[in-house]
This record gives structure tokens, C-alpha cells and sequence, in this order.
């Protein structure tokens, strides 16, 4: 009773992952692209970008563990 819902769980919470790394990799990379640029960036965009990368490598990390693919 309690097992069969565990396996749709782990499903759903696998596309959400997925998802957000998809979100944080084009969050990133879009943040990297403004610093890059930038003449002069201030504190707050770097610590921006720095944020961003760091959240999507997380993100990356624990996909890795769950091994999940994106299937294109």
C-alpha cells in the first residue's frame, strides 16, 4: 500500500529536478554572459553569478547521484 506510491514520488520529484537544472543551467549561463560583458561588474553580480553556479552544480550533483539522464 505505502510502497506503490514511493516509486510515482520518486518520479515525480526526478522531473522537477530535472527541470530546475535545466532552468539553473540557462539562469547561469545567461548570469555569466552578462559578467563577461560587464566593463566593470559590481560585488552584487558576481556573488549573482557565483550563487547561480553553485546552486546548478548542487543540482547537477544530485542528479548525478539519482542517476538520471535527460533523454533528447
Amino acid at each position: 500500500m505505502f510502497f506503490r506510491r514511493k516509486g510515482w514520488l520518486r518520479k515525480e520529484f526526478d522531473e522537477k529536478l530535472l527541470t530546475q537544472l535545466l532552468e539553473y543551467k540557462e539562469y547561469w549561463q545567461s548570469q555569466k554572459q552578462l559578467l563577461d560583458k560587464s566593463f566593470d561588474p559590481s560585488e552584487e553580480a558576481i556573488c549573482q553569478t557565483k550563487i547561480a553556479e553553485a546552486k546548478y552544480i548542487f543540482l547537477l550533483k544530485e542528479a548525478k547521484h539519482r542517476n538520471l539522464s535527460l533523454k533528447r
